[in-house]
């Protein structure tokens, strides 16, 4: 469907563009729930079981039975009943979900192809849990992320980040769309069953191009031996791609893999709620309770406590005061670990530790050009010094390897177009699902007022502040990592004409 309008009674899907008419008006419709929808129709008239819509709605996430029927029953409401009186969607008990339309395919706008790298480029789909056990669902998860990481680091590749990789979760398509789609040449594709000690992992490396299979194993191991397959994998693709058996520097690995399962789980719920943030908290304390030398879980608590900090409306001495011991004990424990180094540099800027905060960056670079979530930080606070061309430059370089990204991707880009003053741009970027009604709604606020639309602009304040009730200019002004005074005023300017407290 990818590429395709829907056609359905009065209704006009188009999942590329991410819109729902209604007798060609749009239809205000949620993210998730545009996602279900899209789902649905690429297969009329088949069950579609609660699993595989779950992962079509929350990719890469774990979430409760019940928000999908949450969804479900909005959108019933939404769309209102079938031309015949009955619904558009019907529930087979215990089972799932169908759509019972008669759909008419039209030709659509295809995405336009990415440009392919002039280095190997890859991306690595979800590894298939062939395990009768759903459980084992985070063990394939945390498969497909620690090989992304892997080959991520080898300097002579491209590689796709796991937020654009797991987009592709559960759907059946074409390798070449998939390819166009995130500008590759390559794809590894897999599948892992882990039962009673043992794992069983296949993969196999696809040109697509050719449809040729580069490469395909087959590794049955002890579990505890995870690891040194997963580095095995990783040394067979790179010559495959590179000519040459290299593995990259080596990794802090677990050593319990309790907590190797509590941190995979803990990872997937970091950009959403609260409530889900605060379940991440527990599982990463209980991960490094259960093994004190894991580098990766002393990471995504430090950052876990960021992400307090943007629920809760500001950093408190505590947070800060923890998160900067965690993520200091992560980069000593794993050196080589770009992921550490980038959330260290982070709330260094934070701490006003401008010095240190870029060297920090600039040794995340070296040790993993393609870790795009690294190139979206800097841009954030390469912004915040004034170097607008500069942070434009980031968040592109951290679109081009994770194109479909969590929300914070777009918060930044309309932070820096609004820093570039390119008002309409930052407009259509922070009005995308994706990131609308998050913190990113103030810059959303002030790109408007700078458009002299103050009337929409006071109004997304208000939105705004719903959610960030304590929200004040002056507080928002001192704790960010402002290097440049002009840029500084730039945002109170915009922030003062859309409305927003003193």
């Amino acid at each position: 469907m990818q590429g395709l309008r829907v056609a359905f009674g009065p209704f006009v899907l188009d999942p590329g563009a991410g819109t729902l008419l209604r007798n060609a008006e749009p239809v205000a419709v949620g993210y998730r729930a545009l996602r279900l929808l899209a789902a649905l129709v690429a297969r009329p008239g088949e069950v579609l079981g609660k699993a595989e819509l779950m992962d079509a709605g929350w990719p890469g996430m774990a979430v409760e039975e019940g928000n999908l029927t949450v969804q479900i029953s909005q959108l019933r409401k939404l769309l209102g009943p079938a031309a015949d009186g009955g619904e558009w969607i019907a529930t087979v008990a215990r089972v799932g979900y169908r759509f019972t339309g008669t759909i008419d395919e039209r030709g659509g706008a295809k995405r336009k192809p990415l440009p392919i790298p002039d280095k190997p480029s890859i991306a690595v789909l979800p590894f298939v849990n062939l395990s009768n056990d759903p459980e084992q669902e985070s063990f394939a998860h945390g498969l497909t992320e620690d090989l992304i990481t892997d080959l991520s680091r080898i300097s002579g590749l491209f590689v796709i980040a796991r937020n654009s990789s797991f987009a592709y979760k559960g759907k059946v398509m074409d390798v070449r769309t998939i390819a166009d789609d995130l500008g590759v040449r390559y794809l590894l594709e897999g599948s892992a069953r882990r039962v009673a000690g043992r794992v069983r992992i296949t993969a196999q490396l696809v040109d697509t191009t050719s449809g040729d299979h580069l490469w395909a194993e087959r590794f049955d191991r002890d579990l505890e031996d995870i690891f040194a397959v997963q580095d095995e994998v990783t040394g067979k693709i790179v010559q495959a791609l590179l000519g040459q058996l290299r593995t990259p520097p080596a990794r802090n690995r677990p050593k319990n893999l309790e907590a190797y399962d509590l941190c995979v789980r803990a990872r997937k719920l970091m950009d959403d709620s609260p409530q889900a943030a605060q379940e991440a908290h527990l599982m990463l304390a209980r991960a490094i309770s259960l093994d004190p030398d894991y580098a990766e879980a002393y990471r995504w608590l430090a950052m876990n406590h960021w992400m307090g900090w943007v629920h809760s409306g500001g950093p408190t001495d505590a947070g800060r005061t923890a998160a900067m011991e965690l993520a200091r004990k992560a980069v000593a424990i794993d050196p080589n670990d770009a992921g550490s180094r980038w959330i260290l540099a982070y709330l260094l800027a934070y701490e006003r530790n401008f010095t240190e905060a870029d060297r920090e960056f600039a040794k995340a670079i070296e040790l993993d050009p393609n870790e795009a979530d690294t190139w979206a930080a800097l841009s954030d606070i390469t912004i915040l010094a004034g170097r607008i061309a500069e942070g434009l430059e980031h968040i592109g370089k951290a679109f081009r390897l994770n194109p479909f990204p969590a929300s914070w991707y777009y918060l930044t880009l309309g932070q820096a177009q609004y820093a570039a003053g390119e008002y309409e741009a930052a407009v259509e970027t922070l009005r995308r699902d994706e990131t609308y009604r998050t913190s990113s709604r103030r810059f959303l606020a002030a790109s408007l007022a700078q458009l002299g639309r103050l009337d929409e602009a006071r109004a997304e304040a208000e939105l705004f502040l719903v959610g960030n009730p304590h929200f004040t200019t002056r507080h928002w002004a001192a704790t960010e990592p402002f290097r440049d005074t002009a840029t500084l005023e730039h945002f109170v300017e915009g922030y003062r004409k859309a409305g927003l407290p003193e």
